[in-house]
């Protein structure tokens, strides 16, 4: 999990350059004895890169879906839904222009307080999916607040955009565990969606980096970028172009994994 634990330790240090939606704390956190990765005793995750429909027993562990592995020339552009409404907007603005459609994360204490984003993106044609109420460090939560956490997003989106989204992703970390997929399950969703590609752009490098980063896409590729950053915005048209020139649509993550 080196992965997960980098990001959170990044996280601490960039705290104080206000990265949308990854710098708030928990808020209703245990103490890091009261789960930790040594005493868990659940089994291990078990993550599929096909595109096979799975049906789930109401209340059973969702399914992570990493990546398509149809062959189709289509990548799923995902984005953590938070920060300011102009940027949303620019970033509406220029996946209409190339007719490209995305899948946004949406965190909950965004759809709340900026509900026309959310807004914005359903009626542009886009997905929508489930971020987390606060997106905290949710590995560390208890299940009854870890289960809240998601819970209390999924009726967020249902009211401003209404629906609760197909897709679950886990926040602070690029793959779900075993208690988060139990989690998912048992707020209705079949599938949480990690991803293979991340473009940092959470980061900050500029964009420049952003663009060298989501040329890693492939056929089937599931990108992960952030609304909030302004680097996103100046890169997203050099990535869009990119994926032109290689023969690679972007569509929704339910597009592509349908």
């Amino acid at each position: 999990m080196t992965r997960r634990i980098s990001r959170r330790a990044a996280l601490g240090i960039a705290a104080t350059t206000a990265l949308a939606g990854c710098a708030g704390p928990p808020t209703a956190a245990p103490s890091p004895s009261a789960t930790t990765r040594s005493t868990t005793t659940t089994p291990p995750v078990t993550t599929t890169t096909t595109t096979t429909t799975t049906t789930v027993a109401p209340g059973g562990p969702a399914v992570e879906v990493v990546r398509a592995s149809s062959g189709r020339p289509e990548v799923a552009l995902t984005f953590h839904g938070d920060g300011p409404l102009e940027i949303t907007r620019q970033v509406l603005a220029l996946l209409a222009k190339n007719n490209a459609k995305i899948t946004v994360f949406a965190v909950g204490t965004w759809l709340t307080s900026t509900p026309d984003g959310a807004r914005m993106v359903r009626d542009g044609g886009h997905e929508l999916g489930n971020h987390t109420w606060s997106h905290p460090d949710l590995e560390r939560y208890q299940p009854g607040p870890m289960l809240t956490e998601i819970e209390r997003c999924r009726d967020a989106l249902s009211t401003v955009a209404g629906t609760p989204g197909v897709f679950f992703r886990q926040s602070q970390g690029q793959h779900a565990t075993a208690r988060e997929l139990a989690a998912a399950g048992a707020a209705g969703y079949a599938r949480t969606l990690s991803y293979d590609v991340d473009s940092l752009d959470w980061t900050d490098p500029g964009a420049a980096a952003i663009r060298r980063a989501a040329g890693g896409a492939k056929a089937g590729s599931v990108v992960s970028m952030h609304l909030g950053h302004p680097g996103t915005v100046q890169a997203l048209p050099g990535i869009l172009t990119d994926l032109a020139a290689r023969g690679l649509t972007p569509v929704t993550a339910a597009e592509l994994l349908r």
